[in-house]
């Protein structure tokens, strides 16, 4: 009896982070997703597209890419299991808080788009079960948990940088206390990353015939430096300059990192990433060195902003036509299914939804001090407050990887913002079942 219901739990809770797709009657689409759809067609890589996740994406194809969300799905489920049960929480616990997640914060959006970003807050959980609670998983869950975070930093190079930073604080932690985390399981965690690094490594060959990473880290770092104004600083302080193409359109810059990189600018004329791409590797180095704190008061400020960029929806819109287009070119027996969409006819609104899930996303994040707080003094909390410290470590990772490397957006925030108000409902709930505890204990009369 014990199992069935343990699977009708999972089966409940995977059925509620399907309802927005259910809902909409196709899977959320996102303006990045035909790249990813693309890669094994077009036999190339892509900037920020990884191969890995695009595989994963034609492996799961048929019909309409049903299946490939309800695999998301069900890790989902599978790694809030696991952190509830390693936390003292029930398989109701578990129902109950993935339906407390789906319409206080973006998770069943983030589960239902054809996108890597559940991978992210999935795989910080997953490490940290790893590293911290190896004696109470089983084996076949150690060597799961390993494969699952080598596929998670795998698909976002944003994702690895996340993990590790996750994967020093517990070597840090490891070397203090060794109760703490075992230095077994730091190599575990270590393996993971490597074996994620090599499986998108060979990706890559298998779909381009290239040793290679996922390309894209000088030409996204100079679009930052290109909105914070360094890279026209740079470019107004030393052209004229042969070795720079852009001298000469110095007046057709644009202010945004994605009008640059996406919309209709001189990045296009001067052949995109593959003809820029030099150009930008020496801006991007002499910059670091000619501007230094420049280049940190922007870090610093970018890294902020990120951490409040959380609202839900960013790039789920009807004007995403290359994905359209990918869909209908590459795998057209879905073409029916995406036309039929809510999504597909305008009907998808995030509007309304933020008024909720963006106060809930800030709360979340100042809450998660008053948890490590309670930790600090009530024993039955610490194991919360471990949790919590280590989110914190993952979402300034994910802020500076995002932000301060990248450019600020919401869908960076969203991806992530979650895993406090996982955090919070679980000490919510741990109150809560003290406090009916006590409330029972306080009935019972003295003999």
């Amino acid at each position: 009896m014990k199992i069935l219901y343990r699977i009708g739990a999972a089966l409940a809770g995977t059925l509620i982070l399907l309802a927005p797709a259910l809902w909409n009657g196709f899977p959320l689409l996102q303006y990045d997703t035909g790249g990813y759809i693309a890669r094994w067609y077009e036999g190339t890589l892509e900037v920020s597209r990884s191969t890995i996740y695009g595989l994963f994406l034609n492996a799961l194809t048929r019909p309409d890419f049903w299946p490939a969300i309800l695999v998301q799905a069900a890790l989902t489920v599978w790694i809030l299991s696991l952190v509830s049960r390693l936390h003292g929480f029930g398989a109701r616990a578990t129902v109950i808080v993935i339906a407390a997640l789906s319409v206080v914060t973006a998770l069943p959006f983030i589960v239902d788009v054809l996108l890597t970003d559940i991978f992210a807050g999935l795989a910080v959980l997953a490490i940290y079960s790893l590293l911290r609670f190896s004696d109470l998983i089983k084996r076949w869950e150690r060597y799961a948990l390993l494969l699952f975070i080598a596929f998670s930093s795998a698909t976002h190079s944003a994702t690895m940088l996340v993990l590790l930073a996750m994967l020093g604080m517990g070597l840090f932690v490891a070397l203090f206390d060794r109760r703490l985390i075992a230095m077994s399981q730091i190599f575990r965690g270590t393996a993971a990353l490597l074996l994620g690094a090599a499986m998108l490594v060979a990706a890559n060959y298998a779909v381009a015939g290239r040793i290679s990473w996922t390309p894209g880290g000088i030409g996204i770092l100079f679009g930052r430096m290109l909105q914070t104004g360094i890279a026209t600083r740079y470019l107004d302080d030393h052209c004229p300059d042969p070795r720079f193409k852009l001298c000469d359109y110095r007046s057709e810059l644009p202010a945004s990192a994605d009008a640059f990189f996406w919309g209709a600018s001189v990045f296009d004329r001067l052949g995109r990433f593959d003809g820029l791409n030099d150009e930008m590797r020496t801006i991007v180095i002499e910059s670091l060195t000619q501007y230094p704190w420049q280049q940190v008061q922007a870090a610093i400020g970018a890294t902020a902003e990120q951490l409040v960029l959380d609202a839900t929806g960013y790039g789920i819109h009807t004007e995403i036509w290359h994905t359209h287009g990918m869909i209908e070119n590459f795998v057209p027996t879905a073409l029916p299914g995406m036309r039929a969409a809510r999504q597909f006819k305008g009907e998808l609104n995030f509007t309304s939804i933020n008024r909720v899930h963006l106060p809930v996303a800030w709360g979340s994040l100042v809450l998660l001090a008053a948890v490590i707080g309670i930790g600090m003094k009530q024993a039955r909390f610490a194991d919360l407050a471990w949790l919590a410290g280590a989110t914190s470590i993952a979402l300034l990772a994910n802020a500076f990887a995002c932000g301060a490397l990248s450019n600020p957006h919401d869908r960076y925030g969203s991806r992530m913002a979650w895993l406090a108000t996982l955090i919070v409902l679980l000490a919510t709930l741990r109150m809560w079942k003290d406090q009916r505890y006590a409330v029972r204990a306080s009935t019972i009369p003295d003999k």
